[in-house]
């Protein structure tokens, strides 16, 4: 057996460690803490880290903003599937497979194998048109789920 951590376990272990050596570690962790806690008070310090994250792995304006615009759709969608009985995560993933699924023929995870990447954001690796045919079905999912009420995931699978 091999004893292993995820990303919080392993940034508790790095505070804990008394060397020297880890000091650097400990200097960037209370830096990012200190930004998070900047942003909590002012959000758009967050927006504006986001934005200057997706320009500086190369990303245009224009992408950005219909990124940006993808997540407030999506945020719309989640609120609209929680009034209508979806509470658990694994349901949210369900009901995103089968928008996937009705665009690209293929679950989200099946997508990703597509498109070669494992851990990384799917949509942060969508070209225009795959974030545009994604936040259409989404807009489209949302407006059919405020029409029918759908309640549960049955339901709203259908």
């Amino acid at each position: 057996m091999t004893d292993t951590l995820d990303t919080k376990g392993i940034l508790r272990l790095i505070k804990s460690v008394p060397s020297p050596k880890a000091e650097p570690f400990k200097l960037w962790l209370a830096s990012l803490g200190s930004e998070r806690i900047d942003e909590v008070f002012d959000p758009e310090k967050a927006i504006i880290r986001a934005f200057n994250y997706y320009r500086n792995q190369g990303y245009d304006d224009e992408w950005i903003e219909s990124r940006l615009k993808g997540i407030l759709n999506r945020n719309k969608l989640t609120d609209v599937w929680k009034a209508n009985g979806i509470v658990e995560n694994y349901e949210y993933g369900i009901l995103t497979n089968e928008i996937y699924q009705a665009w690209s023929g293929m679950k989200a995870n099946e997508y990703k194998q597509f498109k070669g990447i494992r851990k990384e954001s799917l949509r942060d690796n969508m070209n225009d048109i795959e974030i545009a045919l994604t936040d259409l079905s989404e807009i489209a999912t949302r407006e059919l789920v405020k029409k029918h009420k759908p309640h549960g995931l049955e339901q709203n699978k259908k």
